[in-house]
């Protein structure tokens, strides 16, 4: 565990904020901004870039979520959430905003760094999956175009699926780019319309 992460602390009760806070500075971490509210929680994830974001309102609410939401889609963030309220209901819809580690006691120096360690291991996973689905969608989209443009070379120019593949191949070595970018091509120019 590299204890030199920057943390960004969301926490409105101000006491145990400062507990908190030394609790993570004597363990070694940094603490780039404390928060006693989510306002504007958005700027400042983008201001500070955390490495990972530790939040414990009392009553986390929708607004909350929204700006999770975001951070995860635009830059994500692994992200523990610290609270006794909210069901199983907002606890679902806390880990689809982004919610990395969801406890449902309130932070303590004793669970910050165990919440920190699992919040990280976490989102390393989800970002991985995240990854690997993001590539094989690429791949079937692929496939996908070089299917379709195969059987508009063999409906078109009458050829065999093997021979429409081999025109494919040869035209993108030929023009020096990916058999996608050249199947996207025939489908523009042959397809119905065009």
């Amino acid at each position: 565990m590299n204890k030199s992460l920057g943390i960004m602390l969301v926490d409105d009760h101000p006491e145990r904020a400062e507990m908190v806070c030394a609790q993570l500075r004597s363990a070694g971490y940094r603490l780039l901004a404390q928060l006693n509210s989510a306002e504007g929680l958005l700027l400042h994830v983008e201001r500070h870039r955390p490495d990972i974001v530790l939040i414990d309102i009392e009553s986390p609410d929708r607004d909350i979520l929204e700006s999770l939401a975001i951070i995860n889609r635009q830059n994500p963030t692994p992200v523990a959430m610290f609270s006794p309220r909210g069901g199983a209901g907002f606890i679902a819809r806390a880990v689809e905003a982004g919610v990395s580690a969801y406890m449902s006691e309130g932070i303590s120096a004793e669970r910050v760094a165990p919440a920190i360690e699992i919040a990280m291991a976490q989102f390393r996973s989800y970002q991985q999956l995240r990854l690997s689905l993001e590539r094989t969608r690429q791949q079937l989209d692929e496939r996908k175009a070089i299917e379709r443009a195969k059987g508009l070379l063999m409906a078109k120019k009458n050829l065999s699926e093997e021979a429409a593949h081999k025109t494919l191949r040869n035209l993108a070595m030929s023009s020096n780019a990916t058999m996608r970018v050249v199947a996207e091509r025939i489908i523009q120019h042959l397809q119905p319309g065009n």
